[in-house]
């Protein structure tokens, strides 16, 4: 029986307060927060009406700690699960240590004026957390998050060296507009314009955006076009899985999605920096933002499937080994259950099952933590419980889904 604060009511929130609200064995009392109190009271008013389940709401700068502060002495919380922008990661933590209360976040720390996303600022405060004698848990997400907990799965239980992982991650709805983002559309944007980097025999390697493509048969899906990414869990698991010589990220975008992306970004529209119109300061890519169907509204159009997963080579017992472990989902399935498509869903559950690993006291420490500093199985248990099942195909080492 916790108590927990969720700060943000996007989809994805969305998705976890109404998963918590299903678990309310553990989390026995929910309080919504966001800088609009309206959205907080929707998502309430739903819960409420299908699960029967009274949560409570409340108005919040994340920005702003000394509020941030008020707002946890006041409720008392066993964990804030930040839900919010990753903007907002390290005001959030600071309110946390101030606090002395756990703290959980499902992306890592993106500054507002730089489209760079990296752990570093977050990992410096560990003395702090440790101080406190409070716990930080990174990337709860899906990618960060369940794929970080794939690999850790891997590594504890299925091989004895990890030598090659690849992140795929497929997103084949169709949600009818000629452009949209299927989660906040700054973020997004700011993600897959920015040059790609993989990792390999202890260097970091730079591409240009969208300059290394491989078609991949997703399994369950089909033949995708899959462009070479950076993605922030990579940058965790190559301190944390001994023996990594190479890693990957990559994700799935049609011609439509590229075409449309290169044109704003070719007329100015994906800069972060002022300009300025008729006297007024704008920034031209949160304009786009407001443009743009809004992400949590895609639910009830979006059809097909998600399916995310990580591709990993190494040796058990002497002898070469090679796995696929995925997760596949349904947009419609998903939207039926909390209101929501599968990309926020694929974020949302893993939210609320790191959340219950750290109440039920399955992970503890003291510190800031990564998804894959833990045992793995509980986390991947409850996958299967939650609505995400996954699956292991055995590959044999030479084999690939890369279609030539």
């Amino acid at each position: 029986m916790s108590k927990v604060l969720i700060i943000g009511a996007g989809g994805v929130s969305r998705v976890a307060t109404k998963k918590c609200a299903m678990n309310s064995e553990v989390f026995s009392e929910i309080i919504l927060a966001s800088r609009t109190k309206s959205k907080c009271d929707l998502i309430a008013s739903e819960i409420k009406e299908s699960l029967h389940v009274e949560i409570q709401t409340a108005q919040i700068d994340a920005d702003n700690v000394p509020e941030l502060v008020a707002l946890i002495n006041e409720v008392k919380p066993d964990l804030v699960m930040n839900i919010a922008l990753p903007y907002q990661d390290l005001t959030i933590m600071d309110a946390c240590v101030q606090t002395g209360v756990d703290y959980l976040d499902t992306a890592n720390y993106e500054h507002p004026d730089t489209a760079k996303f990296e752990y570093k600022e977050q990992w410096a405060k560990q003395k702090d957390f440790e101080k406190a004698g409070i716990m930080a848990l990174l990337g709860s997400g899906f990618d960060p998050g369940v794929t970080n907990v794939f690999c850790a799965y891997a590594d504890q239980y299925l091989f004895d060296e990890i030598n090659y992982i690849d992140i795929l991650d497929c997103n084949a709805g169709d949600h009818g507009y000629p452009f949209a983002t299927n989660f906040n559309p700054e973020i997004n944007l700011r993600e897959v314009s920015s040059n790609g980097r993989y990792w390999q025999e202890g260097l970091w390697y730079e591409t240009k955006p969208m300059e290394y493509m491989m078609k991949w048969n997703y399994p369950e899906i089909g033949v995708k076009d899959s462009y070479l990414l950076y993605h922030e869990e990579m940058e965790s698991l190559v301190k944390n899985i001994k023996g990594l010589k190479r890693i990957r990220f990559f994700m799935t975008f049609g011609e439509s999605y590229l075409t449309h992306m290169k044109c704003l970004e070719n007329v100015g529209m994906l800069r972060i920096d002022e300009v300025e119109v008729n006297g007024v300061k704008v920034v031209p890519m949160e304009l786009l933002a407001k443009l743009l169907p809004d992400p949590a509204s895609l639910g009830e159009r979006t059809v097909g499937q998600t399916n995310i997963g990580c591709v990993i080579t190494g040796f058990k017992d002497g002898k070469p080994k090679k796995v696929y472990i995925y997760n596949t989902c349904d947009h419609q399935e998903c939207y039926h259950e909390t209101g929501a498509q599968a990309v926020s869903y694929t974020t949302g559950v893993p939210a609320m099952i790191g959340a219950k690993m750290l109440l039920e006291g399955k992970w503890s420490g003291k510190g800031v933590y990564n998804m894959e500093n833990f045992d793995a199985k509980p986390f991947m248990d409850e996958l299967n419980k939650q609505g995400l099942p996954w699956k292991i195909i055995e590959m044999s080492p030479d084999e690939s889904y890369e279609v030539k």
